[in-house]
């Protein structure tokens, strides 16, 4: 394992759940709310959520739960996606589902036993025992639910292909629109190369260019141009120009523009973590797919401290991150 993998992992999944934290307290509020509450700047600090300061929502603990699928299917030489599957049925467990066989450690974790407003998609989907796949689809839903929890697979491959594979096919378990999966499959390839040391940029024409290989690609391609173009130009996404342009975040093409959108036009991570969760839509899980980014990019030590220390479960995720990026570091 390289020290340098270790930081901008370990920065990509913390960044992520403090991008994850700040939205999730104003996650269903618009922006006129928002400033209600906050100010005219909106929300520049944590506010509290769910009985406390730093809470981390459905976002994080699936992503934690991807990575512990991932992690086992790594050690075992076992099928990825059906470990996932698994790792998603301990979550289900979680959240009240039924019974499942112990394996890992995250289900020992009771500060991850908590309801944070979990996806009715992933529930269902879950709870159908069902296994969706991009050739037979279990909905056609296109919500944000998968992407939201695609940044570990950038660990699993230097291959892109491969990579974007199999984050579509893993959002391909609870979201069967290709809006939903191939959203996934474009960020963890975004956090793959951002993690080999390119700039975001140059990992985005890398991403673009396995995403039009694939089938229904037009909708994710379109708005991913919009915020590049955006970007290209200087644009500063006020609330305002984020709902009108690239819409709330709600669904995967547009969670995944906001995030791109927001971390090209960063001054860097505090900043653009702000500017991902003040709009009127989806602001955890923009948050926390701009904090995935920015924090490949920039490292652990680039997030703000204050943040780190109020983070619910730091540890836990500092803990699985360090174990994964050891498993998965390439020299």
């Amino acid at each position: 394992m390289t020290s340098l993998l270790s930081s901008s992992f370990r920065g990509s999944l913390l960044a992520g759940a403090v991008g994850d934290a700040l939205g999730g307290s104003i996650e269903f509020d618009r922006i006129d709310r928002v400033r209600d509450r906050f100010g005219p700047s909106g929300l520049t600090d944590y506010a509290p959520a769910y009985g406390r300061l730093g809470a981390i929502t459905d976002d994080t603990q699936m992503t934690l739960f991807t990575l512990e699928g991932l992690v086992l299917a790594r050690r075992r030489g076992s099928d990825p996606v059906h470990e996932v599957r698994a790792a998603y049925g301990r979550w289900l467990r979680t959240q009240g589902g039924p019974e499942v066989p112990e394996d890992g450690w995250l289900l020992g974790v009771r500060g991850l036993h908590e309801l944070r407003a979990p996806g009715n998609t992933c529930l269902t989907a879950l709870r159908s025992r069902v296994l969706g796949t991009v050739d037979d689809p279990i909905n056609d839903s296109k919500g944000c639910g998968a992407v939201m929890r695609a940044a570990p697979v950038a660990l699993w491959s230097d291959d892109v292909r491969e990579v974007f594979g199999l984050a579509a096919a893993t959002g391909a378990l609870t979201h069967g629109h290709p809006s939903g999966y191939l959203s996934a499959g474009v960020l963890a390839v975004l956090v793959q190369q951002v993690l080999a040391g390119l700039a975001l940029l140059p990992a985005i024409g890398v991403a673009r260019a396995e995403l039009v290989r694939w089938d229904g690609h037009q909708e994710q391609l379109a708005l991913l141009d919009l915020a590049v173009e955006m970007g290209a130009k200087g644009v500063r996404p006020t609330p305002e120009v984020i709902e009108t342009t690239l819409g709330g975040g709600w669904v995967g093409e547009e969670a995944l523009a906001i995030a791109v959108l927001t971390a090209l036009a960063a001054r860097d991570l505090g900043d653009g973590l702000l500017l991902a969760v003040n709009h009127s839509g989806d602001s955890d899980s923009t948050g926390a797919l701009c904090g995935n980014l920015l924090g490949a990019r920039d490292g652990v030590d680039a997030i703000p401290r204050h943040w780190l220390e109020a983070l619910e479960l730091e540890h836990v995720v500092d803990r699985l991150a360090g174990e994964a990026a050891e498993l998965f570091g390439r020299a």
